[in-house]
């Protein structure tokens, strides 16, 4: 039975198999998926197509939401899986979860980080750096916080914050390593040294130079070696004239 205190969508069932329908109904507006039952089988996963604008709405506003395909019950469902487009990052594809109310679960939820701007660390020319973007968490599913929400305000430059430094809400166990997940950091930003165009262009004219006397060098010396040449010549056919 649906909970008037969750928000809850309707989903058609879809009859279309294969790609070609499939591209059809995205080009359509719709957001294609499988909502799972309780059960371990594959019997239990029934195929949707719902309107995307609506979706978005849902997804935005709760972890934990009613679900109704075609003309069956509303059931509570969870996330279970996103398919994004690889260039334009909209939902195409999406897998959803029916959960107990009455036993907790294991999900992914994202990271969030409040009080950037008033960070010491910031303001003192630090770069903040979000780390970790989601953790994994166990919770009843009417407890599974939209986002974890970490304040990150009291920072000083190079600091670390680990999962160890974040309280979780009320109901949540967080999953992930406290000491070993890195939450946020400010980095110091490094300095880059900006090449010296001036002593780089004396540099090349100072070789350019070098280049110019080693070659006027190998030209006297060629000619020299042409003189000698010639003289050599000379000298030999005068001896030819005189026998």
């Amino acid at each position: 039975m649906a909970d008037g205190s969750r928000l809850s969508i309707a989903l058609e069932e879809r009859p279309e198999r294969g790609s070609r329908e499939a591209r059809r109904l995205r080009r359509a507006g719709y957001v294609l998926g499988v909502i799972y039952g309780g059960g371990s089988g594959a019997e239990d996963a029934v195929a949707f197509k719902v309107n995307s604008r609506e979706l978005r709405q849902v997804l935005s506003g709760a972890a934990l939401f009613d679900a109704k395909v075609g003309s069956g019950k509303a059931r509570p469902v969870i996330v279970k899986d996103q398919q994004l487009h690889p260039v334009r990052e909209e939902l195409v594809h999406i897998d959803l979860l029916e959960v107990r109310l009455d036993e907790k679960i294991q999900a992914p939820v994202s990271v969030e980080l409040e009080g950037v701007e008033e960070t010491p660390g910031v303001k003192e020319g630090g770069v903040l750096e979000h780390v970790t973007r989601e953790l994994n968490i166990e919770a009843l599913p009417a407890e599974i916080p939209d986002s974890i929400v970490v304040d990150v305000s009291a920072m000083a430059i190079a600091a670390t914050m680990h999962l160890s430094e974040v309280t979780a809400p009320s109901g949540v166990t967080f999953l992930d390593d406290p000491e070993e997940t890195i939450i946020a950091s400010v980095v110091v930003p490094t300095e880059v040294e900006e090449p010296e165009v001036e002593e780089e262009t004396e540099l090349i004219g100072e070789e350019a130079e070098a280049i110019e006397a080693e070659a006027g060098a190998e030209g006297d010396t060629g000619e020299e070696a042409g003189q000698k040449a010639e003289a050599a010549e000379d000298s030999g056919d005068s001896g030819g004239d005189g026998s």
